[in-house]
């Protein structure tokens, strides 16, 4: 009875990292449903009601005149280094470049673009949705305040809402929104939203934005996050089309590619070719017609030329046939010319 090995959570670890063989069947992909409907008009309401607050230079821009004051960079100048690097965490460029390589790698093991579409259709969304807000309304910050206690509104400035505090509501955001299992995104919601809060209020501490340009910002990012649903249809669309482009691509320079010629190395993994064994000496028992036919090595070597042997395999000790003993070879000697009948040495005068 075989047992399973025990699997420690480093082996779970990098067993997750493999490519699925294929594209999983049900991916999970939110739906527009009533409660996140429900979640998306308390949120825009909460968006319109910190733009007319600050249009009316109500409390919210007392308390903004009054953070800015405090100027919590003095009031705490220790911290301040390492709050410079946390805000990084609200830049777009850095944050999705991480994101991207996160979800380009989920996009390749799961066999879809649909990760990185979603990141790519967000971040389209922001642009537009804060980028026009920022034009439109032209705040000036902190720092460029004209006059204490105004609003500061339609002043050429681009600082509301939060473009940090968007950018990472959103980057952060879109990993709990492609999340899996229901466990991964509570928790990964609780993260993005811990960051982005963070990184907003970061810019409070450093005088770059006001407390509402944060509130607004969060907001912002939020409401992008909960009208994705509306596009997934477009993602779909977008992935088809890439994909059929892919197809269609392939179909039309594949069979162009360069194919192995004959002869050259074989790929990893297939079994070399064997060489074919070397033919065997020729014999006196050669058929008489190619004695005829083939010309003899007098009638081939020029005149005035060596004669030479032919050259014939190499064989092997193990492979020589066994001599009999009367064929064996052995030195000559001086004195064996004599009983072979051949001429004996002369003797040498005056020896």
């Amino acid at each position: 009875m075989g047992t399973e090995p025990n699997l420690t959570r480093l082996d779970r670890l990098f067993a997750r990292l493999d490519r699925e063989q294929q594209r999983p069947e049900q991916l999970h992909v939110p739906r527009m449903s009533r409660h996140r409907i429900a979640l998306f008009g308390a949120t825009l309401a909460f968006y319109a009601t910190i733009v007319v607050a600050v249009i009316t230079t109500s409390w919210l821009v007392r308390l903004d005149w009054q953070l800015m004051f405090f100027r919590p960079y003095q009031q705490w100048p220790e911290i301040h280094p390492y709050l410079d690097y946390y805000v990084v965490l609200g830049q777009r460029g850095p944050t999705a470049v991480m994101v991207a390589a996160w979800l380009g790698w989920r996009s390749w093991r799961q066999h879809t673009l649909r990760p990185l579409l979603a990141l790519g259709a967000s971040l389209l969304l922001l642009n537009v949705t804060v980028g026009a807000a920022k034009i439109g309304m032209g705040r000036l910050g902190p720092h460029y305040a004209t006059e204490i206690g105004a609003n500061e509104m339609w002043q050429g400035g681009d600082i509301f809402p939060s473009g940090h505090t968007a950018n990472a509501v959103v980057t952060w955001g879109i990993l709990a929104y492609l999340a899996a299992t229901p466990r991964a995104r509570r928790h990964l919601s609780t993260l993005s939203a811990v960051v982005s809060l963070g990184v907003g209020l970061t810019t409070v501490y450093l005088g770059t934005h006001w407390l509402s340009d944060v509130l607004l910002g969060w907001a912002a990012g939020v409401l992008i996050l909960l009208a994705l649903p509306w596009f997934e249809p477009m993602i779909n669309w977008a992935e088809a089309r890439i994909l059929a482009t892919r197809d269609l691509l392939w179909a039309r320079w594949g069979d162009r590619l360069p194919m192995p010629r004959p002869g050259a190395a074989t790929p990893t993994g297939s079994a070399p070719a064997q060489a074919a064994p070397p033919a065997p000496p020729s014999t006196s028992s050669a058929p008489a017609e190619r004695l005829v036919a083939e010309p003899s090595a007098q009638q081939l070597r020029p005149a005035g030329s060596r004669p030479h042997l032919a050259q014939r395999p190499h064989a092997g000790r193990a492979e020589r046939p066994p001599q009999p003993p009367s064929a064996a070879r052995r030195p000559p000697h001086s004195g064996d010319r004599s009983q072979r009948g051949g001429p004996s040495p002369r003797p040498v005068a005056g020896g």
